[in-house]
C-alpha cells in the first residue's frame, strides 16, 4: 500500500505568507522613498554648495578688483600729490630768489580801474545762471568783496624769506614720506594685481600651509587708509602753507597792491574752488545719468523677463487644468482621489500664486520704471543748468585774465557775445557748450 511523503519542513500559514509579502513590498516602497529623498538632497546639496563657491569665488574676485581699485586710486592720488609737491618745492624753490619775487610782484601790478571793471562784468555775467545755480556762493561774496577792496586798496602785509628755506625742509620730509608711501601702493597692486590674474587652471597654485595666518605686521583696513591719508594729509598741509608763504613774499614786494593782489588771488581761488565743485557735481550728475539710463536698460529687460515668466506660468496653468479635467471623465470607482489628484491640485495652487505675485512683482516694475524716467529727465535738467553755469563762471575766469595779462596781448578764449571758444576745448568744455 502506497503512502504519502512529506517533506520533513516548518509549514507556514496562510495568514503568515500574506503579511510575509504585504512587509516585503512595504519595506521596498519605503526603502524606494528613503532613496528618493537622499537623491534629491543629494542633489539640492550640489547645486547649493556648486552655486555657493562659484559666487564666493565670484564675490572674491570682485573684492580683489575692488581692492586694487582702492589701492590704484590712492596711487594716483598720491601721484598727484607728489606731481603738486615737486611742482611747489620747484616754485618755492624759485621764490627764494630776490630777483624773482620782484619780477613777479611787478608782472601782477595793474591799474585799479581795470579791476573794477573786471569785477562788474563777471558780476553781471553770473546774474544769467538758471534754476538753482542762481546761489549767493564764495565767488559772489568774494566779487562784492574786490569792488570794496578796489575803491580803497593797499595793504601792508610781510613775511620773513627765511620761512621758504624752512618750508622747503618740511615739503622735502613731506615728498620722502608720500614716495615711500607710493612705492608700497605700487607692491601691492603688482601682487593683488597677480591674485587677481590666477584661475583654476593656473599652473602655480597649490595648497599652503596655513594661509590664513594673519602676520604680526599687519593693520587694520582703517589704519592703512589713517596713514595714507595723513600722509597725503600732510603733503597737502604743507603744500598749502607753502602756497601761502610763496604768496606773502611776493605780497611783500609789491607793497603798493597788497589788498588788491590778495583779493584778486581769493577771488580766483573761489571761482576754482566753485568750479571743481560744479565739474564734480556735473561728473556726479553725468554718472548718475549713466547708471540710471543702464538701470533703465536693466529694468526693461527684467520686466521682459517677468512677462516671459508670467507666460510660461499661464501655459504650466493650462497644463494642469486640462490634466485635471481630463482625470475627471475617469469612469466608476477609478475616479478617486489619488496622489496625482492632490498633486495637480497643489501646483495648480503653487502656480495661481506664482502668477499673482509675478503681476505684482512687474506692477512694481512698471512704476519704477516710470520713476525712472521722470528723474531721468531731472537729472538731464539739472546737467545742462550746470553746464550754463560752468561756461558762465569758465568766461569770467577769461576775463579776470585781463589782470594778469597786459591789454596788448590779451586775447579773449571765450567771445563775450557768442560764448564760442577761440582754441581748442577740452571733452568736458565742449560738452558743456553743446547743452548751453
Amino acid at each position: 500500500m502506497a503512502t504519502l511523503s512529506v517533506k520533513p519542513s516548518p509549514r507556514f500559514r496562510l495568514p503568515d505568507w500574506q503579511a510575509n509579502s504585504y512587509l516585503l513590498s512595504t519595506n521596498a516602497e519605503r526603502q524606494r522613498d528613503a532613496s528618493h529623498q537622499i537623491r534629491q538632497e543629494a542633489r539640492v546639496l550640489r547645486n547649493e554648495t556648486n552655486n555657493q563657491t562659484i559666487w564666493d569665488e565670484h564675490d572674491n574676485r570682485t573684492r580683489l578688483a575692488e581692492r586694487i581699485d582702492t589701492v590704484n586710486r590712492w596711487k594716483e592720488m598720491l601721484d598727484k600729490c607728489l606731481t603738486d609737491l615737486d611742482a611747489e618745492i620747484d616754485a618755492l624753490a624759485q621764490a627764494g630768489s630776490q630777483g624773482r619775487m620782484k619780477e613777479s610782484a611787478e608782472q601782477n601790478l595793474q591799474a585799479k580801474n581795470l579791476p573794477l571793471d573786471v569785477a562788474i562784468e563777471c558780476l553781471t555775467l553770473r546774474e544769467s545762471r538758471r534754476d538753482i545755480d542762481v546761489v549767493k556762493d564764495p565767488v559772489e561774496e568774494e566779487l562784492h568783496k574786490e569792488v570794496e577792496v578796489i575803491e580803497a586798496t593797499k595793504k601792508a602785509l610781510q613775511q620773513k624769506i627765511s620761512q621758504a628755506f624752512e618750508k622747503l625742509f618740511l615739503l622735502q620730509e613731506a615728498r620722502q614720506q608720500l614716495n615711500s608711501d607710493h612705492r608700497g601702493k605700487m607692491e601691492t597692486l603688482d601682487i593683488d594685481r597677480g591674485c587677481l590674474s590666477l584661475n583654476l587652471t593656473s599652473p602655480n597654485i597649490s595648497l599652503k600651509i596655513n594661509p590664513t595666518r594673519v602676520p604680526s605686521s599687519s593693520t587694520t583696513l582703517q589704519q592703512w587708509d589713517d596713514f595714507s591719508r595723513f600722509n597725503k594729509d600732510r603733503g597737502e598741509a604743507e603744500m598749502k602753507r607753502a602756497i601761502e608763504l610763496r604768496e606773502a613774499i611776493a605780497l611783500t614786494i609789491a607793497e603798493t597792491n597788497n589788498e588788491l593782489e590778495a583779493q584778486r588771488v581769493a577771488t580766483e581761488f573761489a571761482f576754482r574752488k566753485r568750479l571743481r565743485e560744479m565739474e564734480k557735481q556735473y561728473s556726479e550728475l553725468k554718472w548718475q545719468e549713466k547708471n540710471t539710463l543702464e538701470e533703465i536698460a536693466e529694468l526693461q529687460q527684467d520686466i521682459r523677463h517677468l512677462e516671459e515668466d508670467l507666460r510660461r506660468k499661464l501655459q504650466n496653468l493650462k497644463l494642469c487644468h486640462t490634466r485635471l479635467e481630463a482625470r475627471t471623465y475617469r469612469p466608476n470607482v477609478e475616479l478617486c482621489r489619488d496622489q496625482a489628484q492632490y498633486g495637480l491640485t497643489d501646483e495648480v495652487h503653487q502656480l495661481e500664486a506664482t502668477i499673482a505675485a509675478l503681476k505684482q512683482k512687474l506692477a512694481q516694475a512698471q512704476d519704477a520704471l516710470d520713476a525712472l524716467y521722470k528723474h531721468l529727465a531731472q537729472l538731464q535738467a539739472d546737467i545742462a543748468c550746470k553746464a550754463n553755469s560752468m561756461l558762465l563762471d569758465t568766461k569770467c575766469m577769461d576775463t579776470r585774465r585781463k589782470l594778469t595779462v597786459p591789454a596788448e596781448k590779451f586775447v579773449p578764449e571765450v567771445d563775450t557775445f557768442t560764448r564760442t571758444t577761440n582754441r581748442t576745448l577740452s571733452p568736458l568744455k565742449t560738452c558743456q557748450l553743446e547743452l548751453a
